[in-house]
């Protein structure tokens, strides 16, 4: 505690002068801070959650902030249903007769979202849905009105197009390579359970998926979810992932070519197969309870228009502690993800602080639970504190590039609104230009918090270090290559996403920059962001515009 009261003395003594210009230091110490032991991970409803928020909270009151939640508080409560599975007692399939018994998070990984003891499904029949898509305004529907109540569901994951050559109907249905929300595990989870489903697995390749099976099963069993009216729980008793070699094993002893299957899939006249004889069984113990978490929120207030709303935001949580590494550390620490986004809004809070007021009020909202399915930043949206019709923009850092200065900056979700606009003008003043994102099939738009308030038409802008190679000043695109590949290979959601002397922070600099410039300048107009004419979210804006008349 010793080296936090240090920091707080450090920024409460900050001279204005100080303030003007992003440091590093600072921004380092934030994150030794959040990363180190006495955190314990920062897991939501955790040992180090109540640790957290209370060092939060005095980081924005020692920058003079105010408390940005309802009546005067810090904090927006979220209660969280969390479970764990535990004792296995059956897992796997059986075809033909012949019983194949699975070890959880080899052959698939799952986890449950009900509030009950044990997760039982006995003998359910498997059926192949595709791409499990239901898009009537792109003319696809791979359902075909199959009725899955009492079934488990094995479906692939992105968009029926990820694959899709010249000549198959789903070819540029969905943006070719560039995800669509379609393509999310999440969609095809909720799609199932409303077409009831009692479990679901999502067919796992890397390319498709953009992780590879490490980060599949870092959640060690534990999931989350918002925590829910009894007639709103999910028809699923279980949900995860398909390991690739184990579904290809799964439908041959089926007779059935999974190949074969997904170039099906990607034709309109798909239907349904059932996997003829296989079923699957599953008896797992589940611990379960209600806990609560919280987002912590300050402010700014806006001097002309308090009740227009510009939003920065990025998530405090990461994974708790875990089994060993191979170094044996149990923390996993979310240095990078997000720590780091965490120590770049204390940082623009710092600054802007420190200047006039603005003619917006500027929010920094600091989200639980966004590893868990951005639940924290999903609770806001349905309970929010300023009204989402007259929030402006809400700004989301979420993993900031540690190899250095960039030439580049990298654009996510290229095409949806006019703060991208602002991005490419703002960067040109840094002497860069904006690269669209190196690997949109990864849907990385719809991964981050914003995605919550932008499906309720908030004009967004995320800024997401592990979106594309930064083209490097020392080292060009190969190098930001090598970063990604290094980063996201090993240590993105382990416990070495761990502070290293080795970073070099004046990529994260610049982006940190450029984000605070764009905040300021819409904090401070009296025009509003939009979305572009082909982007899905500007006919929502668009039922709100009243409200900003």
């Amino acid at each position: 505690m010793l080296k936090t009261l240090s920091i707080l003395a450090l920024l409460a003594s900050a001279t204005p002068a100080l303030a003007q210009g992003v440091d590093t230091v600072v921004i380092t110490k934030s994150v030794q801070d959040l990363s180190s032991d006495a955190f314990q991970g920062r897991a939501p409803g955790g040992p180090g959650e109540a640790a957290t928020i209370a060092y939060l909270v005095k980081r924005f009151a020692a920058l003079g902030l105010e408390p940005g939640a309802a009546d005067g508080t810090w904090t927006q409560t979220v209660p969280l249903l969390r479970t764990k599975l535990g004792d296995t007692t059956r897992f796997g399939v059986a075809v033909g007769g012949q019983e194949q018994r699975w070890t959880r998070g080899e052959q698939a990984y799952v986890w449950s979202l009900q509030p009950k003891d044990r997760a039982v499904i006995d003998a359910a029949p498997l059926v192949f849905v595709g791409y499990g898509v239901s898009a009537p305004e792109r003319g696809w529907d791979d359902f075909k009105g199959v009725d899955l109540h009492g079934k488990v569901a094995v479906v692939l994951v992105n968009d029926p197009d990820f694959e899709a050559v010249q000549g198959d109907d789903a070819f540029g249905k969905f943006g070719g390579r560039t995800m669509t929300y379609y393509g999310r595990w999440t969609y095809k989870f909720e799609e199932l359970a409303r077409r009831g489903a009692i479990g679901a697995l999502i067919v796992h390749d890397t390319a498709g998926a953009g992780y590879g099976w490490n980060v599949v099963v870092s959640g060690q069993g534990e999931a989350y979810d918002i925590a829910r009216a009894p007639d709103a729980i999910t028809s699923l008793r279980l949900q995860g992932w398909l390991q690739g070699d184990a579904a290809t094993a799964l439908f041959k002893s089926a007779g059935l070519d999974l190949s074969a299957l997904r170039a099906a899939a990607r034709q309109k006249r798909f239907t349904p197969v059932a996997l003829k004889g296989a079923s699957f069984s599953a008896a797992i113990a589940v611990e379960h309870k209600i806990v609560e978490s919280h987002n912590v929120l300050a402010r700014i207030p806006g001097t002309v228009a308090r009740d227009q709303t510009v939003m920065f935001g990025a998530h405090w949580d990461a994974y708790g502690v875990g089994a060993p590494d191979a170094e044996g550390q149990t923390i996993r620490r979310g240095a990078n993800d997000d720590a780091l986004g965490v120590a770049a809004l204390l940082e623009i809070a710092r600054i802007l602080k420190a200047e006039p007021a603005p003619r917006r009020t500027i929010a920094f909202a600091l989200w639980t639970a966004e590893e868990r399915g951005l639940l924290g930043s999903e609770y806001y949206a349905t309970h929010p504190v300023y009204p989402l019709e007259k929030t402006a923009a809400n700004l989301t850092i979420d993993i900031l590039q540690t190899a250095g200065k960039a030439k580049d900056a990298i654009l996510v979700g290229v095409g949806q609104d006019s703060l991208q606009d602002d991005m490419a003008r703002v960067a040109a003043t840094q002497g860069r230009r904006v690269t669209p994102e190196g690997l949109p099939e990864r849907g990385l738009f719809y991964r981050a918090d914003h995605f919550s308030l932008a499906k309720r038409g908030v004009p967004v802008l995320l800024q997401m270090g592990i979106a594309g190679a930064s083209d490097l000043e020392q080292g060009g695109a190969a190098a930001g290559q090598a970063w990604i590949d290094a980063y996201t290979g090993k240590c993105y959601h382990q416990a070495c996403d761990a502070w290293s002397p080795d970073w070099n922070l004046a990529g994260a600099k610049q982006d940190i920059d450029l984000m605070l410039t764009i905040g300021r300048e819409v904090a401070n107009a009296s025009t509003w962001p939009s979305w572009k004419a082909t982007s899905e979210f500007k006919a929502i804006r668009d039922q709100s515009a009243a409200a900003r008349k």
